[in-house]
């Protein structure tokens, strides 16, 4: 766990109460979320397991403001993310989370550095200065030779690492990271995933990570089972 104030640790960097949501199939109604509370406090490291299926990545994308409830509150900061204009959510997403996916989404026609200096970019950030972040944060994960490659000249761990640094670019309060070691073979899997939580101590930033995979999962703080639509 990283090193904070003795009075932070309870501080919920972000939260939900009561999260629901439910897809309409045709005419049926297919609840997926049930009524989740949590707090995830300033440098925590979280995983959220389940079974395919189970709603994790839905979860994911409510507590990221890239979905809205169907009932329910998130916060992230305090900040209530469905009373606010998508603008704002927007704003706050770049802020305060990072995000890491299963498949790195990384723009093929662009360099390591200029993905990574890409949420730098969106605030509107000095070009200059961006990038010399950019690269700073490639050298943390151990691409400080790989920079000006493209993402095909990448390997599959090393493009998960160039994610992982676009991700903490900004250095968010918290990122959520969907599978995030899900497409790469085991070696390349616990490499990566031992990356996010040194950079975790190191930066303080909280972690929630969605796996299937229970050896990663053991390596956080707490783990959360989705079960029928809830967190046990």
């Amino acid at each position: 766990m990283s090193d904070v104030a003795p009075d932070t640790p309870r501080t919920p960097v972000i939260g939900c109460r009561d999260l629901r949501k439910t897809y309409r199939n045709g005419p049926l109604d297919v609840p997926v979320l049930l009524g989740i509370d949590l707090d995830v406090a300033i440098g925590e490291r979280l995983a959220i397991v389940g079974a395919s299926g189970s709603g994790k990545s839905t979860l994911l994308h409510l507590l990221g403001g890239l979905d809205l409830p169907t009932g329910g509150e998130v916060r992230v900061e305090g900040e209530p993310l469905a009373r606010l204009s998508e603008a704002s959510r927007g704003e706050i997403r770049n802020r305060a989370l990072g995000f890491i996916y299963q498949f790195h989404h990384l723009l093929p026609e662009f360099t390591a550095l200029e993905n990574v200096a890409m949420p730098l970019a969106i605030r509107r950030m000095d070009e200059r200065e961006g990038k010399e972040r950019a690269g700073e944060m490639l050298a943390r994960v151990g691409l400080a030779q790989r920079v000006r490659h493209l993402p095909g000249e990448l390997s599959g761990g090393e493009r998960q690492r160039v994610a992982l640094a676009r991700a903490l670019v900004t250095s968010p309060r918290c990122v959520l990271a969907d599978e995030p070691t899900g497409n790469l073979d085991r070696r390349n899997a616990n490499a990566v995933f031992d990356l996010m939580l040194e950079l975790n101590q190191v930066v303080g930033t909280a972690l929630v990570i969605v796996t299937h995979d229970a050896d990663l999962a053991a390596k956080t703080d707490r783990t959360l089972h989705l079960v029928d639509g809830k967190l046990q």
